[in-house]
């Protein structure tokens, strides 16, 4: 169900840099407010502590495609450094939603260029072998629906309210799978859902689904992380569709994952704070480039 309200969700931010890697303070250059900014669904979905399970459940979803799977086994070093590999998926996200549209067009052109080595073949869910690309727009446009269904799945559950509700955040990101090279990508709910209803079709859960949901569930996080780590993946579980749930040959946790999910996202905002270094960045250059047209 889509939350309306534009109630705004963040207290004023000060015009000075917040801390965190380059990356992440560059957030506070550059010339416009971006391809989305504040008052955005886009900001209220992506910027909100509900994208730690989002993330999980978008790896999830996206084993499903036999192509997208082949790419991820064959190419892949997942397994040997998973946080780098979260590190650059983070950095994409978090550039398409808060940098301005230079920064946003160049960390997809970035991927884009990684992509373009990502190439095979798989056998698909009827036995016919066939060629992958990465950047075949067949194989770009079930990674964006996987992400968008993902994040518009744990916000749903653990998110606040979203300005135009979850259509909104459909239509608005659907400007991050147009840089990635989707062409007429989903703009409503509806649509997002029955684009990932034909996908399913040609899902092929095989032991490489089986060997990446085994990964997930376990990644070998280091220290406090990886403790915590098993919650947001039971919660994660716990918020997919039973239908997504059976295709990956799992259970829903017979634990509450929902609510300790919640618990953990409550405290976890009471102690990171409700705005993200990111946006912190983003909003210190939308005010400096609102101070320069009053002066």
């Amino acid at each position: 169900m889509d939350h309306g309200g534009t109630a705004p969700r963040w207290k004023p931010v000060r015009s000075r840099r917040a801390k965190g890697p380059a990356w992440t303070r560059s957030l506070a250059e550059g010339d416009d407010a971006g391809f989305f900014g504040p008052g955005s669904a886009v900001w209220a979905v992506n910027g909100a502590l509900p994208t730690l399970v989002a993330g999980i459940r978008a790896l999830l979803l996206q084993t499903l495609h036999p192509g997208a799977m082949a790419g991820v086994h064959d190419h892949s070093r997942y397994g040997e450094d998973p946080l780098g590999r979260l590190d650059g998926t983070v950095r994409w996200v978090a550039m398409t939603t808060f940098g301005d549209r230079r920064a946003a067009t160049a960390a997809s052109a970035r991927v884009s260029r990684l992509h373009e080595r990502v190439t095979g073949t798989y056998v698909d869910a009827r036995g016919a072998e066939r060629e992958y690309s990465a950047n075949d727009e067949d194989l770009l446009r079930w990674v964006h629906d996987a992400f968008t269904e993902a994040f518009i799945g744990a916000h749903r559950i653990w998110g606040r309210p979203v300005p135009g509700g979850l259509d909104a955040y459909v239509r608005e990101w659907a400007q991050a799978g147009r840089l990635m090279g989707v062409t007429d990508p989903p703009t409503s709910v509806a649509q997002l859902h029955a684009e990932l209803t034909a996908f399913l079709a040609d899902a092929k859960p095989d032991e490489r689904v089986a060997a990446a949901v085994r990964f997930i569930r376990r990644p070998g996080l280091p220290g406090l992380t990886g403790r915590l780590y098993p919650v947001l993946f039971g919660g994660a579980v716990a918020s997919l569709d039973p239908r997504y749930r059976e295709l990956l040959g799992l259970r829903r946790p017979w634990w509450p994952a929902i609510t300790l999910t919640r618990v953990f996202l409550v405290i976890g905002t009471r102690v990171l704070g409700r705005m993200s270094p990111s946006e912190q960045n983003a909003r210190a250059r939308i005010a400096r480039l609102e101070r320069r047209t009053t002066t």
